[in-house]
Protein backbone atom coordinates (compact mmCIF):
# COMPACT_ATOMS: atom_id res chain seq x y z
CA UNK A 1 0.00 0.00 0.00
CA UNK A 2 2.66 2.06 0.11
CA UNK A 3 2.70 2.79 -3.48
CA UNK A 4 -0.58 3.60 -3.22
CA UNK A 5 0.42 6.57 -0.87
CA UNK A 6 2.83 8.07 -2.64
CA UNK A 7 0.95 8.12 -5.42
CA UNK A 8 -1.53 10.03 -3.66
CA UNK A 9 1.43 11.99 -1.88
CA UNK A 10 2.61 13.29 -5.57
CA UNK A 11 -1.47 14.36 -6.30
CA UNK A 12 -2.35 11.33 -8.62
CA UNK A 13 -4.31 9.76 -6.75
CA UNK A 14 -7.37 11.62 -5.15
CA UNK A 15 -9.52 10.75 -1.84
CA UNK A 16 -11.80 8.20 -2.74
CA UNK A 17 -9.25 7.44 -5.85
CA UNK A 18 -6.80 6.20 -2.89
CA UNK A 19 -9.79 3.79 -0.95
CA UNK A 20 -10.60 2.36 -4.17
CA UNK A 21 -7.20 1.75 -5.71
CA UNK A 22 -6.25 0.30 -2.13
CA UNK A 23 -9.49 -1.89 -1.89
CA UNK A 24 -8.28 -3.18 -5.63
CA UNK A 25 -5.31 -4.21 -4.68
CA UNK A 26 -6.18 -6.02 -1.17
CA UNK A 27 -8.61 -8.34 -3.33
CA UNK A 28 -5.99 -9.23 -5.45
CA UNK A 29 -3.32 -10.56 -2.79
CA UNK A 30 -0.98 -12.72 -5.29
CA UNK A 31 -0.57 -9.74 -7.74
CA UNK A 32 2.02 -6.70 -7.37
CA UNK A 33 -0.03 -3.70 -6.60
CA UNK A 34 1.59 -2.06 -9.57
CA UNK A 35 -0.20 -4.75 -11.88
CA UNK A 36 -2.96 -4.37 -10.27
CA UNK A 37 -3.58 -0.43 -10.93
CA UNK A 38 -2.53 -0.95 -14.23
CA UNK A 39 -4.92 -3.09 -15.20
CA UNK A 40 -7.85 -1.69 -13.17
CA UNK A 41 -7.23 1.47 -14.93
CA UNK A 42 -6.12 3.60 -12.14
CA UNK A 43 -3.42 5.02 -13.72
CA UNK A 44 -1.50 4.58 -16.97
CA UNK A 45 2.17 3.07 -17.03
CA UNK A 46 3.97 6.34 -18.03
CA UNK A 47 2.55 7.95 -14.99
CA UNK A 48 3.13 5.34 -12.39
CA UNK A 49 6.36 3.78 -13.18
CA UNK A 50 8.63 6.80 -12.32
CA UNK A 51 6.95 6.36 -9.12
CA UNK A 52 7.65 3.30 -8.72
CA UNK A 53 11.36 3.34 -9.34
CA UNK A 54 12.01 5.93 -6.60
CA UNK A 55 10.41 3.45 -4.23
CA UNK A 56 12.61 0.55 -5.42
CA UNK A 57 15.52 2.79 -5.45
CA UNK A 58 15.84 2.23 -9.23
CA UNK A 59 16.55 4.60 -12.18
CA UNK A 60 13.74 4.98 -14.94
CA UNK A 61 14.01 5.52 -18.29
CA UNK A 62 11.79 6.37 -21.08
CA UNK A 63 12.46 3.59 -23.98
CA UNK A 64 10.71 5.99 -26.50
CA UNK A 65 14.16 8.48 -26.70
CA UNK A 66 16.32 5.82 -24.90
CA UNK A 67 19.00 4.04 -27.35
CA UNK A 68 20.20 0.59 -27.54
CA UNK A 69 23.74 -0.42 -28.30
CA UNK A 70 24.27 -2.94 -30.75
CA UNK A 71 26.79 -4.66 -28.75
CA UNK A 72 24.17 -4.66 -25.62
CA UNK A 73 22.72 -7.41 -28.22
CA UNK A 74 25.54 -10.03 -28.70
CA UNK A 75 24.97 -13.16 -27.07
CA UNK A 76 22.22 -12.20 -25.00
CA UNK A 77 19.45 -15.55 -24.77
CA UNK A 78 16.21 -14.67 -26.90
CA UNK A 79 14.54 -17.09 -24.80
CA UNK A 80 14.70 -15.66 -21.58
CA UNK A 81 14.20 -12.03 -23.28
CA UNK A 82 11.15 -13.06 -24.40
CA UNK A 83 9.82 -15.24 -21.47
CA UNK A 84 10.54 -12.55 -19.24
CA UNK A 85 10.34 -9.27 -21.03
CA UNK A 86 13.92 -8.25 -20.48
CA UNK A 87 15.72 -5.67 -22.82
CA UNK A 88 19.52 -4.97 -22.56
CA UNK A 89 20.15 -1.58 -23.57
CA UNK A 90 24.20 -1.30 -23.20
CA UNK A 91 27.57 -3.08 -22.14
CA UNK A 92 30.34 -1.28 -20.08
CA UNK A 93 32.97 -2.90 -18.62
CA UNK A 94 31.30 -6.46 -18.05
CA UNK A 95 28.49 -4.84 -16.70
CA UNK A 96 25.41 -5.67 -18.45
CA UNK A 97 22.02 -2.53 -18.52
CA UNK A 98 19.01 -3.85 -18.52
CA UNK A 99 15.49 -2.70 -18.89
CA UNK A 100 12.78 -4.66 -17.19
CA UNK A 101 9.54 -3.96 -16.29
CA UNK A 102 9.32 -5.76 -12.99
CA UNK A 103 11.37 -4.91 -10.30
CA UNK A 104 10.40 -7.87 -8.20
CA UNK A 105 11.48 -10.58 -10.42
CA UNK A 106 14.85 -11.01 -9.33
CA UNK A 107 15.06 -14.20 -10.21
CA UNK A 108 15.02 -13.40 -13.93
CA UNK A 109 18.19 -10.72 -13.76
CA UNK A 110 20.15 -13.24 -12.01
CA UNK A 111 19.49 -15.49 -14.47
CA UNK A 112 20.28 -13.61 -17.25
CA UNK A 113 23.81 -12.75 -14.98
CA UNK A 114 24.62 -16.68 -15.29
CA UNK A 115 23.88 -16.89 -18.60
CA UNK A 116 25.66 -13.91 -19.93
CA UNK A 117 28.47 -14.10 -17.31
CA UNK A 118 27.84 -10.35 -17.08
CA UNK A 119 27.32 -8.16 -14.35
CA UNK A 120 23.79 -6.74 -14.80
CA UNK A 121 22.18 -3.21 -14.17
CA UNK A 122 18.62 -3.01 -13.83
CA UNK A 123 17.00 -0.25 -15.59
CA UNK A 124 12.47 0.41 -14.61
CA UNK A 125 10.78 0.98 -18.05
CA UNK A 126 7.27 0.26 -19.45
CA UNK A 127 6.92 -3.09 -20.50
CA UNK A 128 5.08 -2.30 -23.34
CA UNK A 129 7.64 -0.44 -24.42
CA UNK A 130 10.40 -2.92 -23.67
CA UNK A 131 8.17 -5.55 -25.61
CA UNK A 132 8.18 -3.18 -28.43
CA UNK A 133 11.87 -2.72 -28.42
CA UNK A 134 11.93 -6.73 -28.16
CA UNK A 135 10.39 -7.13 -31.72
CA UNK A 136 12.41 -4.15 -32.74
CA UNK A 137 15.57 -5.92 -32.28
CA UNK A 138 14.93 -9.58 -32.20
CA UNK A 139 12.00 -9.72 -34.77
CA UNK A 140 8.38 -10.96 -34.51
CA UNK A 141 8.10 -14.10 -33.52
CA UNK A 142 11.74 -14.19 -32.27
CA UNK A 143 10.62 -16.50 -29.35
CA UNK A 144 9.06 -18.41 -31.77
CA UNK A 145 11.97 -19.20 -34.22
CA UNK A 146 14.72 -19.44 -31.36
CA UNK A 147 11.93 -22.32 -30.12
CA UNK A 148 12.08 -23.86 -33.53
CA UNK A 149 15.29 -24.11 -34.18
CA UNK A 150 16.10 -25.39 -30.70
CA UNK A 151 13.38 -27.24 -29.58
CA UNK A 152 10.69 -27.64 -31.11
CA UNK A 153 7.76 -26.96 -28.24
CA UNK A 154 4.50 -27.07 -28.25
CA UNK A 155 2.48 -24.01 -28.42
CA UNK A 156 -0.81 -22.51 -27.65
CA UNK A 157 -2.93 -21.07 -29.79
CA UNK A 158 -4.16 -17.86 -29.60
CA UNK A 159 -5.98 -17.49 -32.93
CA UNK A 160 -8.91 -19.27 -33.15
CA UNK A 161 -10.29 -20.87 -36.79
CA UNK A 162 -14.15 -20.15 -37.14
CA UNK A 163 -13.99 -22.75 -39.77
CA UNK A 164 -12.60 -26.57 -39.96
CA UNK A 165 -9.50 -27.04 -42.19
CA UNK A 166 -8.00 -30.00 -43.80
CA UNK A 167 -4.62 -31.25 -44.29
CA UNK A 168 -3.37 -34.31 -46.15
CA UNK A 169 -0.29 -36.67 -44.47
CA UNK A 170 2.21 -35.06 -47.16
CA UNK A 171 5.67 -34.09 -45.60
CA UNK A 172 4.71 -30.50 -46.08
CA UNK A 173 1.36 -30.59 -44.72
CA UNK A 174 3.51 -32.28 -41.73
CA UNK A 175 5.56 -29.58 -41.49
CA UNK A 176 3.16 -26.82 -41.73
CA UNK A 177 1.01 -28.22 -38.87
CA UNK A 178 3.93 -28.10 -36.60
CA UNK A 179 2.97 -26.60 -33.29
CA UNK A 180 5.53 -24.22 -33.05
CA UNK A 181 5.11 -23.27 -37.43
CA UNK A 182 0.95 -23.01 -36.11
CA UNK A 183 2.58 -20.69 -33.39
CA UNK A 184 5.24 -18.11 -35.63
CA UNK A 185 1.98 -17.65 -38.49
CA UNK A 186 -0.47 -17.17 -35.19
CA UNK A 187 2.32 -14.33 -33.91
CA UNK A 188 2.12 -12.58 -37.47
CA UNK A 189 -1.61 -12.19 -37.62
CA UNK A 190 -1.69 -11.43 -33.71
CA UNK A 191 0.77 -8.77 -34.66
CA UNK A 192 -0.70 -6.98 -37.26
CA UNK A 193 -3.93 -7.32 -35.58
CA UNK A 194 -3.10 -5.24 -32.51
CA UNK A 195 -1.06 -2.90 -34.95
CA UNK A 196 -4.27 -2.00 -36.71
CA UNK A 197 -2.90 -3.85 -40.32
CA UNK A 198 -5.33 -3.74 -42.81
CA UNK A 199 -2.94 -5.83 -45.13
CA UNK A 200 0.43 -8.18 -44.32
CA UNK A 201 2.75 -8.22 -47.29
CA UNK A 202 4.95 -11.84 -47.21
CA UNK A 203 7.86 -11.40 -50.01
CA UNK A 204 10.33 -13.93 -51.02
CA UNK A 205 13.38 -12.32 -51.62
CA UNK A 206 16.58 -14.21 -52.92
CA UNK A 207 18.20 -14.65 -49.40
CA UNK A 208 15.78 -13.68 -47.10
CA UNK A 209 11.76 -13.31 -45.92
CA UNK A 210 10.21 -9.91 -45.80
CA UNK A 211 7.25 -9.39 -43.52
CA UNK A 212 5.59 -5.46 -43.92
CA UNK A 213 1.97 -4.54 -42.48
CA UNK A 214 0.02 -1.81 -44.21
CA UNK A 215 -0.66 0.52 -41.34
CA UNK A 216 -3.02 3.85 -41.58
CA UNK A 217 -2.34 3.05 -45.32
CA UNK A 218 1.48 2.88 -45.16
CA UNK A 219 3.68 -0.35 -45.60
CA UNK A 220 5.59 -0.65 -42.40
CA UNK A 221 8.90 -3.52 -42.43
CA UNK A 222 9.02 -5.96 -39.67
CA UNK A 223 12.16 -6.62 -37.65
CA UNK A 224 12.46 -10.83 -38.29
CA UNK A 225 15.28 -13.09 -36.98
CA UNK A 226 17.40 -14.22 -39.74
CA UNK A 227 16.52 -17.98 -38.39
CA UNK A 228 13.26 -17.38 -40.13
CA UNK A 229 14.33 -18.16 -43.71
CA UNK A 230 14.44 -21.89 -43.54
CA UNK A 231 11.02 -21.99 -42.24
CA UNK A 232 9.87 -19.72 -45.44
CA UNK A 233 7.65 -23.06 -47.25
CA UNK A 234 6.39 -24.20 -43.75
CA UNK A 235 5.10 -20.38 -43.16
CA UNK A 236 3.52 -20.50 -46.92
CA UNK A 237 1.92 -24.28 -46.41
CA UNK A 238 0.49 -23.42 -42.67
CA UNK A 239 -0.93 -19.93 -44.38
CA UNK A 240 -2.79 -22.04 -47.83
CA UNK A 241 -4.22 -24.68 -44.90
CA UNK A 242 -5.85 -22.41 -42.85
CA UNK A 243 -7.08 -20.56 -46.47
CA UNK A 244 -8.38 -23.92 -47.58
CA UNK A 245 -5.67 -23.55 -50.62
CA UNK A 246 -3.92 -26.63 -52.24
CA UNK A 247 -0.93 -26.71 -50.56
CA UNK A 248 0.87 -28.58 -53.70
CA UNK A 249 0.46 -26.02 -56.32
CA UNK A 250 2.99 -23.28 -56.53
CA UNK A 251 2.93 -22.58 -60.50
CA UNK A 252 -0.66 -21.00 -60.49
CA UNK A 253 -1.96 -17.95 -58.08
CA UNK A 254 -4.70 -18.80 -55.72
CA UNK A 255 -7.61 -16.60 -53.31
CA UNK A 256 -8.58 -17.95 -50.24
CA UNK A 257 -10.31 -16.75 -47.06
CA UNK A 258 -9.68 -17.30 -43.53
CA UNK A 259 -12.29 -16.84 -40.74
CA UNK A 260 -10.42 -16.77 -37.22
CA UNK A 261 -10.82 -15.22 -34.04
CA UNK A 262 -7.89 -13.12 -32.78
CA UNK A 263 -8.30 -12.20 -28.75
CA UNK A 264 -11.90 -12.48 -29.04
CA UNK A 265 -12.22 -10.26 -31.88
CA UNK A 266 -13.65 -11.39 -35.01
CA UNK A 267 -11.35 -10.72 -37.99
CA UNK A 268 -12.06 -11.94 -42.11
CA UNK A 269 -8.36 -12.28 -43.99
CA UNK A 270 -8.80 -12.57 -47.72
CA UNK A 271 -5.45 -14.32 -48.85
CA UNK A 272 -4.04 -13.93 -52.59
CA UNK A 273 -1.15 -16.04 -53.31
CA UNK A 274 0.82 -15.58 -56.61
CA UNK A 275 3.86 -17.53 -58.25
CA UNK A 276 7.54 -14.93 -57.98
CA UNK A 277 10.35 -15.31 -58.60
CA UNK A 278 12.30 -16.26 -55.60
CA UNK A 279 8.89 -18.07 -53.90
CA UNK A 280 5.28 -17.52 -53.46
CA UNK A 281 3.96 -13.78 -52.45
CA UNK A 282 1.56 -13.72 -50.22
CA UNK A 283 -1.02 -10.21 -49.42
CA UNK A 284 -3.85 -10.94 -46.47
CA UNK A 285 -6.40 -8.17 -46.34
CA UNK A 286 -7.10 -8.10 -42.86
CA UNK A 287 -11.11 -6.87 -41.90
CA UNK A 288 -11.07 -6.37 -38.59
CA UNK A 289 -15.37 -6.38 -37.97
CA UNK A 290 -14.78 -5.37 -34.57
CA UNK A 291 -12.93 -1.98 -35.20
CA UNK A 292 -15.39 -0.87 -38.26
CA UNK A 293 -18.15 1.35 -37.38
CA UNK A 294 -20.35 2.14 -40.81
CA UNK A 295 -21.40 5.88 -39.95
CA UNK A 296 -21.44 9.21 -41.58
CA UNK A 297 -20.68 10.51 -38.39
CA UNK A 298 -17.45 9.02 -38.42
CA UNK A 299 -15.96 9.20 -42.06
CA UNK A 300 -14.80 12.73 -41.84
CA UNK A 301 -17.16 14.94 -43.61
CA UNK A 302 -17.11 18.91 -42.96
CA UNK A 303 -20.71 19.89 -41.83
CA UNK A 304 -21.29 21.25 -45.29
CA UNK A 305 -20.49 18.30 -47.16
CA UNK A 306 -22.31 16.10 -44.40
CA UNK A 307 -25.48 17.88 -44.74
CA UNK A 308 -25.75 17.93 -48.61
CA UNK A 309 -24.54 14.34 -49.08
CA UNK A 310 -27.01 13.22 -46.83
CA UNK A 311 -30.06 15.10 -48.87
CA UNK A 312 -28.23 12.80 -52.21
CA UNK A 313 -28.86 10.15 -50.72
CA UNK A 314 -32.30 10.75 -49.54
CA UNK A 315 -33.65 10.92 -53.16
CA UNK A 316 -35.99 8.47 -54.28
CA UNK A 317 -34.31 7.63 -57.64
CA UNK A 318 -30.70 8.36 -59.33
CA UNK A 319 -27.30 6.90 -59.27
CA UNK A 320 -24.94 8.23 -56.77
CA UNK A 321 -21.23 7.67 -58.00
CA UNK A 322 -18.49 7.25 -55.13
CA UNK A 323 -14.62 7.26 -56.92
CA UNK A 324 -11.24 7.35 -56.51
CA UNK A 325 -8.60 4.56 -55.77
CA UNK A 326 -7.96 1.10 -54.25
CA UNK A 327 -8.03 1.35 -50.51
CA UNK A 328 -9.47 5.45 -50.48
CA UNK A 329 -12.37 4.33 -48.58
CA UNK A 330 -15.16 3.89 -51.03
CA UNK A 331 -16.90 1.05 -49.71
CA UNK A 332 -16.79 2.61 -45.99
CA UNK A 333 -18.30 5.72 -47.24
CA UNK A 334 -21.14 3.49 -48.62
CA UNK A 335 -21.89 1.23 -46.51
CA UNK A 336 -22.03 4.11 -43.90
CA UNK A 337 -24.56 5.93 -46.40
CA UNK A 338 -26.33 2.60 -46.90
CA UNK A 339 -26.49 2.52 -42.88
CA UNK A 340 -28.02 5.83 -42.30
CA UNK A 341 -31.10 5.34 -44.75
CA UNK A 342 -31.64 1.60 -43.77
CA UNK A 343 -34.78 1.22 -41.59
CA UNK A 344 -37.30 -1.71 -41.94
CA UNK A 345 -39.58 0.23 -44.72
CA UNK A 346 -36.80 -0.08 -47.26
CA UNK A 347 -35.69 -2.97 -49.10
CA UNK A 348 -31.46 -2.58 -49.70
CA UNK A 349 -29.74 -5.42 -52.19
CA UNK A 350 -26.11 -5.26 -52.43
CA UNK A 351 -23.80 -6.78 -55.48
CA UNK A 352 -20.44 -6.98 -54.23
CA UNK A 353 -16.87 -8.83 -55.31
CA UNK A 354 -16.47 -9.42 -52.82
CA UNK A 355 -18.31 -9.38 -49.49
CA UNK A 356 -16.20 -7.82 -47.03
CA UNK A 357 -18.84 -7.01 -44.26
CA UNK A 358 -21.90 -8.54 -43.48
CA UNK A 359 -24.39 -5.66 -42.33
CA UNK A 360 -27.55 -6.70 -40.53
CA UNK A 361 -31.32 -5.81 -42.11
CA UNK A 362 -29.02 -5.56 -46.06
CA UNK A 363 -29.34 -8.47 -48.55
CA UNK A 364 -25.78 -8.76 -49.72
CA UNK A 365 -25.08 -10.86 -52.91
CA UNK A 366 -21.13 -12.30 -53.82
CA UNK A 367 -20.55 -11.99 -57.36
CA UNK A 368 -19.28 -15.62 -59.04
CA UNK A 369 -17.68 -14.28 -62.34
CA UNK A 370 -16.75 -18.06 -63.34
CA UNK A 371 -20.18 -19.12 -63.18
CA UNK A 372 -21.75 -16.58 -64.64
CA UNK A 373 -22.94 -14.35 -61.63
CA UNK A 374 -21.83 -10.58 -62.89
CA UNK A 375 -22.46 -7.38 -61.69
CA UNK A 376 -24.88 -7.11 -64.60
CA UNK A 377 -26.35 -10.51 -64.23
CA UNK A 378 -27.19 -10.13 -60.64
CA UNK A 379 -28.17 -6.41 -61.17
CA UNK A 380 -30.68 -7.97 -63.50
CA UNK A 381 -32.18 -10.21 -61.43
CA UNK A 382 -32.68 -8.01 -58.38
CA UNK A 383 -34.70 -5.91 -60.18
CA UNK A 384 -37.07 -8.90 -60.07
CA UNK A 385 -36.55 -8.43 -56.10
CA UNK A 386 -38.87 -5.49 -55.24
CA UNK A 387 -36.06 -3.44 -53.94
CA UNK A 388 -35.64 0.35 -53.01
CA UNK A 389 -31.89 0.63 -52.89
CA UNK A 390 -29.20 -1.40 -54.63
CA UNK A 391 -25.54 -0.50 -54.08
CA UNK A 392 -23.39 -1.94 -57.02
CA UNK A 393 -19.47 -2.77 -55.90
CA UNK A 394 -18.12 -1.29 -58.85
CA UNK A 395 -18.94 -0.03 -62.57
CA UNK A 396 -16.88 -1.98 -64.71
CA UNK A 397 -17.98 -2.05 -68.08
CA UNK A 398 -20.73 -1.13 -70.32
CA UNK A 399 -23.51 -3.80 -69.30
CA UNK A 400 -23.00 -3.03 -65.58
CA UNK A 401 -23.13 0.67 -66.36
CA UNK A 402 -26.29 0.19 -68.49
CA UNK A 403 -28.23 -2.33 -65.54
CA UNK A 404 -27.60 0.15 -63.15
CA UNK A 405 -28.97 3.21 -65.56
CA UNK A 406 -31.79 0.87 -66.38
CA UNK A 407 -32.33 0.64 -62.43
CA UNK A 408 -32.57 4.07 -61.54
CA UNK A 409 -34.56 4.69 -64.49
CA UNK A 410 -37.41 2.76 -63.10
CA UNK A 411 -37.29 3.89 -59.68
CA UNK A 412 -34.49 2.91 -58.03
CA UNK A 413 -31.71 4.65 -55.75
CA UNK A 414 -28.08 3.18 -56.73
CA UNK A 415 -25.22 3.51 -55.03
CA UNK A 416 -21.74 2.50 -57.27
CA UNK A 417 -18.10 3.14 -57.24
CA UNK A 418 -15.40 4.14 -60.06
CA UNK A 419 -11.95 4.18 -60.70
CA UNK A 420 -11.61 8.22 -61.59
CA UNK A 421 -9.38 10.70 -60.25
CA UNK A 422 -11.83 13.51 -59.37
CA UNK A 423 -15.70 13.82 -59.31
CA UNK A 424 -16.22 15.80 -62.96
CA UNK A 425 -14.53 12.85 -64.67
CA UNK A 426 -17.25 10.39 -63.29
CA UNK A 427 -19.16 11.68 -66.14
CA UNK A 428 -16.65 11.55 -69.03
CA UNK A 429 -15.85 8.08 -67.41
CA UNK A 430 -19.34 6.52 -68.20
CA UNK A 431 -19.47 8.03 -71.40
CA UNK A 432 -16.18 6.54 -72.85
CA UNK A 433 -17.51 3.20 -71.43
CA UNK A 434 -20.12 4.15 -74.08
CA UNK A 435 -23.31 5.08 -72.04
CA UNK A 436 -25.32 7.72 -74.00
CA UNK A 437 -25.07 11.09 -72.62
CA UNK A 438 -28.63 12.25 -71.94
CA UNK A 439 -28.96 8.91 -70.40
CA UNK A 440 -25.70 10.06 -67.90
CA UNK A 441 -26.96 13.49 -67.51
CA UNK A 442 -30.68 12.46 -66.06
CA UNK A 443 -29.33 10.02 -64.11
CA UNK A 444 -26.43 10.53 -62.57
CA UNK A 445 -27.56 12.98 -59.14
CA UNK A 446 -23.98 13.08 -57.66
CA UNK A 447 -20.27 11.98 -57.61
CA UNK A 448 -18.67 11.62 -54.71
CA UNK A 449 -14.51 11.59 -55.09
CA UNK A 450 -12.38 10.93 -52.03
CA UNK A 451 -9.02 9.90 -50.54
CA UNK A 452 -7.62 8.88 -46.74
CA UNK A 453 -5.08 10.77 -45.10
CA UNK A 454 -3.63 9.70 -41.97
CA UNK A 455 -4.86 11.92 -38.48
CA UNK A 456 -2.74 13.16 -35.99
CA UNK A 457 -2.07 11.41 -32.64
CA UNK A 458 -4.10 12.83 -29.88
CA UNK A 459 -1.35 12.13 -27.32
CA UNK A 460 1.98 13.84 -28.84
CA UNK A 461 -0.30 16.80 -30.93
CA UNK A 462 1.71 20.04 -30.91
CA UNK A 463 1.12 23.04 -32.16
CA UNK A 464 3.96 24.91 -34.05
CA UNK A 465 4.53 28.24 -36.25
CA UNK A 466 5.59 27.19 -40.16
CA UNK A 467 7.62 29.03 -42.37
CA UNK A 468 5.89 30.64 -45.10
CA UNK A 469 8.31 30.30 -47.91
CA UNK A 470 7.54 26.49 -46.87
CA UNK A 471 4.00 25.98 -47.70
CA UNK A 472 2.64 25.37 -50.85
CA UNK A 473 1.72 27.49 -53.14
CA UNK A 474 -2.15 27.29 -53.20
CA UNK A 475 -2.24 27.07 -49.08
CA UNK A 476 -4.60 29.52 -48.06
CA UNK A 477 -3.73 32.64 -46.60
CA UNK A 478 -6.99 32.73 -44.11
CA UNK A 479 -9.14 30.08 -42.80
CA UNK A 480 -11.37 29.00 -45.84
CA UNK A 481 -14.46 28.71 -43.38
CA UNK A 482 -14.22 31.86 -41.23
CA UNK A 483 -12.02 33.90 -43.12
CA UNK A 484 -9.89 34.39 -40.46
CA UNK A 485 -6.28 34.78 -40.51
CA UNK A 486 -4.24 32.06 -38.83
CA UNK A 487 -0.94 31.84 -37.18
CA UNK A 488 -0.73 27.81 -36.26
CA UNK A 489 -0.55 24.91 -37.25
CA UNK A 490 -0.54 21.13 -36.27
CA UNK A 491 1.62 18.24 -35.95
CA UNK A 492 2.49 15.01 -34.35
CA UNK A 493 5.93 14.74 -32.52
CA UNK A 494 5.78 10.59 -32.00
CA UNK A 495 5.11 8.75 -29.09
CA UNK A 496 3.99 4.61 -27.82
CA UNK A 497 0.62 5.69 -28.92
CA UNK A 498 1.85 6.24 -32.70
CA UNK A 499 5.03 3.56 -33.30
CA UNK A 500 7.09 7.09 -33.09
CA UNK A 501 5.11 8.11 -36.71
CA UNK A 502 3.37 11.36 -35.26
CA UNK A 503 -0.05 9.94 -37.08
CA UNK A 504 -2.72 7.43 -35.86
CA UNK A 505 -6.07 6.29 -37.43
CA UNK A 506 -7.39 8.27 -40.79
CA UNK A 507 -9.82 10.17 -42.08
CA UNK A 508 -11.63 11.02 -45.36
CA UNK A 509 -10.82 13.90 -47.94
CA UNK A 510 -14.03 14.45 -49.57
CA UNK A 511 -14.85 16.21 -53.37
CA UNK A 512 -18.82 16.39 -53.78
CA UNK A 513 -20.43 17.27 -57.07
CA UNK A 514 -24.32 17.60 -57.10
CA UNK A 515 -25.65 17.74 -60.88
CA UNK A 516 -27.40 20.47 -61.61
CA UNK A 517 -29.09 21.71 -65.21
CA UNK A 518 -26.27 23.81 -66.09
CA UNK A 519 -23.93 20.86 -65.52
CA UNK A 520 -26.46 18.37 -67.51
CA UNK A 521 -26.30 20.42 -70.24
CA UNK A 522 -22.54 20.27 -70.48
CA UNK A 523 -22.53 15.98 -70.02
CA UNK A 524 -25.03 16.28 -73.11
CA UNK A 525 -22.63 17.89 -75.43
CA UNK A 526 -19.91 15.64 -74.11
CA UNK A 527 -17.21 18.24 -73.16
CA UNK A 528 -14.19 17.99 -71.56
CA UNK A 529 -13.98 16.92 -67.95
CA UNK A 530 -12.40 20.36 -66.98
CA UNK A 531 -15.02 22.46 -68.37
CA UNK A 532 -17.48 20.39 -66.04
CA UNK A 533 -14.63 21.17 -63.24
CA UNK A 534 -15.07 24.79 -64.22
CA UNK A 535 -18.96 25.00 -63.72
CA UNK A 536 -19.33 22.68 -60.54
CA UNK A 537 -16.52 25.19 -58.99
CA UNK A 538 -18.73 28.32 -59.81
CA UNK A 539 -21.62 26.20 -58.19
CA UNK A 540 -19.74 25.98 -54.96
CA UNK A 541 -17.84 22.62 -55.11
CA UNK A 542 -15.01 21.85 -52.59
CA UNK A 543 -12.21 20.22 -54.34
CA UNK A 544 -10.26 17.62 -52.55
CA UNK A 545 -7.67 20.08 -51.97
CA UNK A 546 -9.57 22.31 -50.42
CA UNK A 547 -11.39 19.88 -48.39
CA UNK A 548 -7.80 18.50 -46.90
CA UNK A 549 -6.69 21.90 -46.25
CA UNK A 550 -9.17 23.10 -43.97
CA UNK A 551 -8.52 19.94 -42.28
CA UNK A 552 -5.09 20.94 -41.72
CA UNK A 553 -6.13 24.32 -40.35
CA UNK A 554 -8.52 22.10 -38.25
CA UNK A 555 -6.00 20.17 -36.19
CA UNK A 556 -6.79 17.09 -37.77
CA UNK A 557 -4.00 16.35 -40.65
CA UNK A 558 -0.89 17.68 -41.97
CA UNK A 559 0.12 19.56 -44.76
CA UNK A 560 2.27 16.20 -46.07
CA UNK A 561 -0.48 14.38 -46.05
CA UNK A 562 -2.63 16.63 -48.02
CA UNK A 563 0.10 17.19 -50.85
CA UNK A 564 0.64 12.81 -50.42
CA UNK A 565 -2.79 12.10 -51.32
CA UNK A 566 -4.02 14.88 -53.90
CA UNK A 567 -2.92 16.86 -56.84
CA UNK A 568 -2.39 20.68 -56.54
CA UNK A 569 -5.49 22.71 -57.55
CA UNK A 570 -4.73 24.67 -60.89
CA UNK A 571 -7.52 26.86 -61.38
Amino acid sequence: MQLIDSLADRGLFSESERVRATEAVAATPGKPAHVTLIEKGFIKEEALFPVLADEYGLEFIDLTIATVEPAALVGIPQKLIHRKNLMPLARNNGTLVVATGDPLDSYALDELGTMTGLHIHPVLASPREIARLIKTHFGVGGDTVSALVHEQKSAKEDVELLEDIEADDSELAKQAQDASVVKLVNTILIEAANERASDIHIEHEEQTLRIRYRIDGLLQEQRLPPEINRFQSAIVSRLKIMARLNIAEKRLPQDGRIKMKVQGREIDVRVSIIPMTHGEGIVMRLLDKGRMVFSLKSVGFLPDTATKFKALIDRPHGIVLVTGPTGSGKSTTLYSALNEIKDETTKIITVEDPVEYQQDGISQIQVHAKIGLTFAGALRSILRHDPDVVLVGEIRDLETAQMAIQASLTGHMVFSTLHTNDAPSAFTRMIDMGVEPFLVSSTVEGVMAQRLVRTICPECKSVFKPIPEELPIDFPKVHPQTGEPWELLYKGNGCRNCRQSGYRGRMGLYELMINSDTLRDLVVQRVNSSVIRMEALKAGMRTLRQDGWIKVLSGNTTIDEVGRTTAGDLS
